[in-house]
């Protein structure tokens, strides 16, 4: 159990029969009336945020989520298929359970499976990949304007945003999180 005076960013708890990710949260102190605290908080199953206050006394169960790394092995149009490396189970997702978390990731390239009570809710790619760049315009020169960008399609079929002098066949750092172009490697 724990307090809503105790409530921090990233803590996970269940409220009215769902698992919540607390987003934000503010302590509010009116100058008339009991101090209350002000959060906002993702359903970490469907993705939707809700507002909620509470009493600063107030008490909820924490949820447990267990991370753990499996190995992205590969996809078949509307399934992706992940083996455990300790056990070597292998489990399959939809496309629909996996959404856009995967668009960053090439075979066998190591994940996070997120779950709660045995029930996998998410899939949390590395935060940081190197990928070859496989279709790009070439940067015309003269139009060097400073943060000129140029869309360019890295090797698992994604699209990035890049400066104009990335080329054809070079390999790029990009952010998962942002899906933003960080450096040429």
């Amino acid at each position: 159990m724990i307090s809503a005076g105790d409530f921090r960013n990233g803590i996970t708890i269940e409220y009215e029969g769902n698992i919540y990710q607390i987003m934000e949260f503010q302590h509010v102190k009116p100058g008339k009336g009991a101090a209350f605290v002000r959060t906002k908080l993702k359903d970490i199953q469907n993705g939707g945020v809700i507002e909620r206050t509470f009493r600063p006394t107030e008490k909820l169960p924490q949820a447990r989520i267990d991370r753990k790394d499996m190995q992205y092995l590969y996809n078949d149009g509307d399934m992706y298929y992940f083996m455990d490396t300790e056990s070597y189970e292998q489990i399959q997702l939809s496309s629909a359970d996996v959404g856009d978390s995967m668009k960053f990731v090439k075979d066998n390239e190591m994940v996070k499976m997120m779950s709660h009570d045995g029930k996998i809710f998410a899939v949390e790619p590395p935060l940081f990949v190197e990928l070859q760049v496989t279709a790009t315009e070439p940067g015309v020169k003269g139009n060097t304007a400073t943060g000129a960008t140029k869309p360019a399609t890295v090797e698992t079929g994604a699209e990035v945003m890049v400066p104009l002098f990335v080329n054809l066949d070079d390999v790029i750092k990009i952010d998962t999180r942002t899906g933003q172009y960080l450096s040429r490697v």
